[in-house]
């Protein structure tokens, strides 16, 4: 069984950052508490992408944090990556554990029951369904009801977490229901105090998650 923790789910975002001041938001966020990180870069090319990648697996190894690196199956072994999240148009995830192996993490996106199930029987190790709230990091946006994030949790054996908008104040709709942990970007990127916002939310991850672990 591959060791990671969804608790706290920190996806990154770049723009109108120049590299200096994003690696040291990264750098703050891993010592805030966050328990896995995806790089996230949909502009650069692929030499810019495995430059970045690299400086921030250094990052992530001196705090024991797995490095996920979104979409790009190429970048992630480049760089010796711990895993990759694909999302519905990119490979598909039946040919990319072949391809990556049964030690990797593979994560996937979700937005209904057969879709999660079918990604869970193709080989992903954890979910993230959403969007809970409309974000601001991506154009157009398909809300997902409670409900359905709540059938997914019970479809699945596999992590399941929450993603989109979530933030400190607006997490009270996720009680109750059985996700892994809380997929975050804005909250952590956009605050002046990233490592405080980060243990903010780890604490709140943690007591949202708390019925499932203690039940398992």
């Amino acid at each position: 069984m591959k060791n990671f923790d969804t608790t706290l789910y920190f996806i990154t975002d770049s723009t109108g950052l120049d590299e200096a001041e994003f690696l040291r938001r990264v750098q703050d966020a891993l010592a805030g508490g966050v328990t896995i990180l995806q790089l996230r870069e949909k502009n650069k090319t692929t030499m810019e992408y495995i430059e970045l990648a690299e400086k921030v697996h250094e990052l992530t190894k001196k705090y024991n944090v797995p490095l996920i690196i979104d979409d790009r199956i190429d970048v992630a072994l480049a760089v010796g990556a711990e895993g990759v999240h694909l999302g519905r148009d990119d490979m598909p995830i039946a040919t990319a554990r072949r391809i990556l192996g049964d030690d990797f993490i593979i994560g996937a996106t979700a937005k209904t029951v057969p879709w999660a199930k079918e990604a869970y029987d193709d080989g992903a190790d954890y979910l993230g369904v959403g969007a809970i709230y409309p974000t601001t990091t991506k154009v157009k946006t398909v809300l997902t009801s409670t409900e359905t994030l709540d059938a997914i949790c019970k479809a699945v054996p596999i992590p399941v977490n929450a993603i989109g908008g979530l933030n400190k104040t607006n997490t009270d709709v996720l009680r109750g229901i059985g996700i892994a942990g809380i997929c975050v970007v804005s909250a952590i990127m956009k605050s002046d105090k990233p490592k405080a916002e980060a243990k903010t939310l780890l604490a709140i991850a943690k007591e949202l998650t708390h019925f499932r672990h203690g039940g398992l």
